[in-house]
């Protein structure tokens, strides 16, 4: 038998333990075969396809993590692999195999297995560019689909790098082998354990790091957000690691003290085991619950911008049409009846239309402790309260000789003046001294231009000021509403080509910023998810490869009992619950990271994003459910074949 031979009969052997390490790298070259199948697309290259240029920007990113991620995942899986045949390494040295032909047999293995997952996964993914493809064209509105090709520079680039990455990670591999005497390997798997230990005080350090990163993330706002960002992801990941080293076993010490809980059934087992495997088992259990909130962090944050790209843009475009003019009835950047004209012929329907007229003016105000001009947009009460209680908003009410201050967003809530603040306004070549009350955040009016900072004034006060105004020195903000106004992007282009070019006429509309922002988003989570699901089953395979890795001390253990009388019906029940616990435990620190996660999002959004935010998660959740549910199948009936022997 030669060694290639003996590589393929080993690979045969172990081919439970291979099994995930196979198809996890298969998913990983498939993926980056399919992005970098559309950054050397011929058309995307040459330029000519509308809009490809940021996508591939996107997808070379995409695949520097990919790269990156699969270093570190096969690094850790080739490091699991070669602790848990420690015991026939030593067995083949002792039989007379040198250390030079145990390195070449690995070497062979790995070549085999690399060879295997790089095939595979360009052929699949080659298979499945196409319908990548189709997708794509759909999200970005190209007239003709992308055309299907198979780049000769993606194959190359794709098929090399990942035979690189196998075959630097394998030499890394071998100089363990090197390194381990004859007596180590043989007893590998039985060196004794000592009882876990862990420090009161450090196990109290997880929950206070912990508590104290939920606080500032349950009340974090977008002005705070930068503040607290990096303190926030400190803790938590520092929380985490102490939770796992310290936390978990001070809780199952806890649990061995409650006698009516420890002795019941076979609870004493469960317990005393999962101490052990536990803190056996921190790193690996830490790493997995960080990966699962990043990747959930980030995917709830994609699919709620992407659900909530609706309410953010008539949050922040009231009107679907909206322009400003300087000068009352100037008409220089569009006349309304040629505007309405034009919606008319265009088969769109208005449903309302607003004038609001008022006066731009000047003031300093004392912000960060530094002095700054800011420009307000002097507005009647009555003409402001009408549009308010359309939009559902606060209305107000003004006394004689005061005003209110209205911020545009409502997610911030700095105080931009003192209450009773009084102003110097400065128009009409004068000061005039303005007392503002009270501020409202979040406007019923545009909030994307420079007379969005409105304030409000009675009505007798704000008509005395236009009458001493000139009409070339007032301001106009027209707005329409329009009932269908998600189909009415043909008639926007045409009203746009009646708009003069000049940066001082403001002229938008909201179906523009909303398909933007919808395409944008739907591209992002279309190229996020598969990077998503190869994050997940990376994470489930690091734990399938740890449960592989102990499993020959855990036959004996379950051989022992069973030769006690321990039926196997009972180590069914007890295996699955050391097995749901490792792969649950950091499934559910991972999803409380990203409920807080989720809930500062709200937070700086202001909204109720829950409902989108628990479609992620349930979606995580059934599909660790499926996980484990295989890794236990597959787990109990090895340790039933070995515990029977």
């Amino acid at each position: 038998m030669n060694f290639r031979q003996l590589a393929l009969k080993n690979i045969r052997g172990n081919w439970h333990q291979y099994g995930a390490f196979f198809w996890s790298s298969v998913f990983s070259v498939m993926i980056f075969y399919m992005y970098s199948s559309f950054i050397f697309h011929p058309d995307v290259i040459n330029g000519k396809m509308p809009g490809a240029s940021q996508i591939r920007e996107i997808m070379i990113v995409c695949d520097y993590v990919i790269m990156i991620f699969s270093f570190f995942f096969i690094l850790y899986s080739m490091s699991a692999f070669f602790k848990s045949r420690k015991k026939e390494f030593g067995l083949l040295t002792l039989f007379g195999m040198t250390k030079g032909q145990i390195r070449w047999m690995v070497l062979y293995e790995n070549v085999i297995i690399s060879i295997l997952a790089i095939s595979a996964g360009i052929g699949i993914g080659a298979l499945f560019s196409k319908l990548f493809f189709m997708g794509l064209t759909q999200l970005l509105k190209v007239d003709s689909p992308i055309a299907f090709v198979i780049p000769l520079p993606a194959l190359l680039f794709t098929a090399a790098g990942f035979f690189l990455l196998f075959l630097s990670i394998t030499l890394l591999t071998l100089v363990k082998v090197g390194r381990s005497q004859i007596i180590d390997l043989l007893k590998a798997s039985k060196q004794p354990k000592k009882p876990p230990v862990y420090s009161i005080w450090l196990a109290l350090l997880a929950f206070c790091c912990l508590g104290a990163a939920y606080y500032m993330a349950y009340h974090v706002t977008i002005r705070s957000f930068i503040v607290y960002f990096l303190p926030v992801v400190f803790l938590t990941v520092l929380g985490t690691y102490f939770l796992y080293t310290q936390g978990s076993v001070f809780i199952l010490g806890r649990l061995q003290k409650n006698k009516s809980f420890y002795y019941k059934q076979t609870n004493l087992l469960t317990v005393a085991q999962l101490v052990f495997k536990l803190k056996d088992n921190a790193r690996l259990l830490f790493m997995v619950s960080i990966l699962s909130a990043v990747v959930l962090s980030a995917s709830g944050t994609v699919y709620v911008f992407l659900k909530d790209t609706r309410n953010q843009i008539l949050e922040n475009y009231p009107q679907s049409i909206t322009f400003t003019e300087v000068g009352l009835n100037s008409h220089r950047v569009i006349d309304p009846e040629i505007l309405k004209r034009t919606l008319k012929e265009e088969n769109q329907e208005i449903e309302y239309e607003i004038q609001l007229a008022g006066i731009p003016v000047t003031a300093d105000v004392l912000r960060f402790g530094k002095v700054t001009e800011v420009t307000l947009f002097l507005v009647s009460e009555e003409d402001y309260n009408v549009q308010a209680k359309r939009m559902n908003k606060q209305e107000l009410s003004v006394d004689p000789g005061n005003a209110a201050y209205v911020y545009p967003y409502k997610e911030i809530n700095d105080k931009i003046f003192k209450d009773d603040e009084q102003i110097q306004a400065r128009l009409n070549g004068k000061i005039e001294s303005i007392v503002v009350r009270q501020q409202l955040n979040g406007s019923p009016y545009p909030t994307q231009y420079e007379i969005s900072n409105l304030l409000v004034m009675d009505k007798d006060a704000h008509k005395k000021l236009m009458s001493e105004t000139p009409d070339e020195e007032k301001s106009v903000i027209y707005g329409y509403e329009l009932v269908n106004w998600e189909s009415s992007l043909e008639a926007v282009k045409k009203l746009k080509a009646l708009v003069p070019e000049s940066k001082e006429f403001n002229f938008t509309a909201r179906v523009e910023q909303y398909q933007e922002t919808k395409q944008l988003m739907s591209l992002t989570l279309f190229i996020g998810i598969f990077i998503s699901f190869l994050f997940f089953i990376a994470s489930g395979s690091m734990i399938y490869f740890k449960l592989f890795t102990e499993i020959e001390e855990d036959q004996e253990q379950f051989r022992a009992l069973n030769r006690i009388g321990m039926s196997d019906e009972e180590m069914k029940r007890t295996i699955s619950k050391q097995v749901g616990i490792i792969f649950f435990l950091p499934m559910l620190v991972g999803i409380l990271h990203t409920v807080f996660a989720m809930k500062a999002l709200g937070n700086i959004l202001v909204s109720n994003i829950w409902s989108y935010a628990a479609v992620v998660l349930l979606i995580f959740v059934v599909m660790q459910t499926v996980y484990y549910l295989a890794a236990r199948r597959s787990y109990i009936k090895r340790i039933l074949q070995g515990a029977a022997q």
